[in-house]
């Protein structure tokens, strides 16, 4: 008789080495809607950790509309949207989406990551290149990971470092994409998407940007960093989220008719995972007419960002390379950065540490998220406590 072992042992020697290097995720938990305050293991804290720019997650419109869709349509859509799951309001919230964006149409996914999945191996073929910023998101990598395309990385944010990739390899492949970020979520810093088109264009490359962070934070009223640029019918392949600014769930590919009617063929979560829920994309439709209708909620968010960016740099803070209202406050050591946060918690401030390997060895941070929702009480408490923990940590003078 064999005797019984404990075959995932391994598993907790690893957990301890997490937790001897400062990179164990202490996960929380909230009790309270998304907000500027937050109720988080049973403690009243300002949040600065969400993802929602604009507010949106707790509006009471979105919240309305939610529950007045259920009332018609009931919660789940109870199959895949080729076979049962497209509803009406599936329709809608894609021709809305389209026209925010200035795209001739668009497909939704169950998240942003998915939609990277879908959306990157339904277009990459066995006998193409795609070429990669270094920093790219997970999403993007593991979208890559699943095509068996060859593949290249040019250095973060670098066209030159680009055109030198796409030099070596011009004429060696069936078809070169070229994959990037559009906000950098770690760091704040936005792609040279300009360029990297211009790149594209010369070399006749297929190029795929991924705008999670710049939807509802660039471009015109939120309109994303195609519109920041003024690229609208230059960029192939336009991927998002609706779980940041548009404060629900879901991903979102936009772009030429052609290409949405390939993905709804081809995409494997939208042809093989439930549709999105009746509730979120009721919500998505009222978040979008409502960046579609005024520009306070980005302009406000703007404000709050360079009002709380300059006050942390005269404190003292390395904000890094940061050029939207992601702020990291950059600390380096991964144990003292796990500490600030807990001392950051423990004075009322909701900020966690981010540690290898979700930011490279040696630049763990504190990630900022401001939202417009931040009232200037809300962004001069959150400076206070900051900067006191900062001088007790030996981080500022």
């Amino acid at each position: 008789m064999t005797t019984r072992t404990n075959k995932l042992a391994w598993l907790e020697a690893e957990l301890a080495d997490l937790r001897e290097q400062g990179r164990y995720t202490t996960i929380r938990t909230l009790d309270s809607p998304q907000g500027p305050w937050l109720i988080v293991d049973g403690k009243r804290a300002l949040n600065f950790c969400s993802n929602n720019y604009l507010g949106l997650a707790n509006h009471p419109r979105l919240v309305a509309a939610a529950k007045a869709a259920m009332d018609r349509y009931g919660v789940g859509p109870g199959a895949v949207r080729t076979i049962a799951g497209t509803m009406t309001l599936h329709n809608e919230l894609e021709r809305k989406l389209a026209e925010f964006k200035g795209a001739e149409a668009a497909v939704t996914f169950q998240s942003g990551f998915t939609a990277n999945a879908g959306a990157i191996p339904a277009l990459v073929g066995d006998n193409d290149l795609v070429i990669s910023d270094r920093l790219n998101h997970a999403s993007i990598i593991d979208g890559v990971r699943l095509t068996k395309a060859a593949r290249a990385i040019y250095e973060h944010c670098d066209p030159e470092s680009l055109r030198e990739v796409l030099e070596e390899n011009y004429g060696r492949y069936q078809r070169i994409f070229i994959i990037t970020d559009g906000v950098f979520s770690m760091d704040g810093d936005i792609a040279p998407l300009d360029r990297i088109v211009e790149l594209a264009e010369e070399f006749n490359a297929i190029t795929i940007v991924d705008d999670a962070h710049g939807e509802g934070v660039l471009g015109r009223g939120g309109r994303g960093i195609v519109d920041h640029f003024g690229l609208h019918g230059r960029v192939d392949v336009e991927i998002g989220t609706m779980s940041k600014a548009f404060g629900v769930v879901g991903g979102v590919v936009a772009g030429s008719k052609v290409l949405i009617e390939w993905l709804k063929q081809r995409g494997r979560p939208f042809l093989f995972s439930s549709a999105m829920t009746v509730p979120d994309v009721a919500a998505c439709i009222a978040a979008v007419e409502l960046l579609a209708e005024s520009t306070e909620l980005v302009d406000r968010l703007w404000a709050n960002a360079r009002y709380f960016q300059a006050e942390m740099r005269r404190l003292g803070f390395d904000l890094g390379r940061t050029q939207t209202p992601i702020t990291p406050v950059i600390l380096g050591d991964e144990r003292l950065t796990q500490q600030f946060s807990r001392r950051l918690y423990e004075e009322g401030v909701f900020a966690t540490a981010i540690t290898f390997p979700t930011v490279p060895k040696g630049l763990a941070r504190i990630r900022v998220m401001l939202s417009a929702a931040h009232s200037q009480e809300d962004l001069d408490q959150g400076l206070e406590i900051f900067g006191r923990v900062g001088r007790e940590l030996g981080v500022v003078g």
